[in-house]
């Protein structure tokens, strides 16, 4: 029976980073974040109703991102409007590129953890926070420290992301200890 996997945790915890050392032991790694980048694409329905709701957010006939992450990041309920509009189509995408892959083993990195794939064995990668807002500082500077800490505040806590995990991947260390972390889920997940 082939793997499935959904790799979460926090901002700067390194998800990404650990995506693609799955992806070159073998797994086949969707990031929900481009299938929602793409269904916020210009012209597509959800981009519509998102400057439909906030025309504060309009760069021509795109969005500009960085405002609309500010905008719903300072407001839960603005937050929840936003996913309203695009996890529906991000979710049916996503599970649309799962099936055309049905035979092979298959990691999803997600940002928050969504029961959009039930039975899956969730994979958290795991670092103190003080780490993560300075590795998402260095990688990201259209964000600033405030805009930062505000999506962390919308996130599980550490504790709560420990809690969800069926496995954990330590990201306190360096790509070489990252990678034997990734390497040591994967031989766990694999061997089954």
């Amino acid at each position: 029976m082939p793997v499935r996997l959904v790799l979460s945790g926090g901002i700067g915890s390194g998800k990404s980073t650990a995506a693609a050392i799955l992806a070159r032991l073998g797994a086949e790694v969707f990031s929900a974040d481009d299938f929602a980048r793409r269904v916020l694409d210009a012209g597509t329905d959800a981009s519509a109703a998102v400057i439909d709701r906030w025309p504060q957010v309009a760069d021509g006939c795109a969005i500009d991102r960085i405002a609309l992450r500010r905008l719903v990041f300072a407001d839960p309920e603005e937050l929840a409007e936003l996913e309203a509009i695009t996890h529906p189509p991000t979710r049916k995408a996503l599970q649309e590129a799962v099936s055309a892959v049905a035979a092979s083993d298959a990691v999803i990195e997600m940002p928050i953890l969504r029961d959009w794939f039930n039975g899956w064995t969730i994979v958290i990668v795991d670092a103190p926070d003080d780490l993560r807002l300075e590795r998402a500082s260095g990688r990201d500077h259209r964000l600033d420290e405030s805009d930062i800490r505000a999506v962390m505040a919308r996130q599980p806590s550490r504790a709560e992301w420990l809690l969800a995990a069926d496995l954990v991947i330590d990201n306190r260390g360096s790509i070489a200890d990252l990678t034997e972390e990734c390497r040591r889920v994967w031989d766990r997940v694999t061997a089954v």
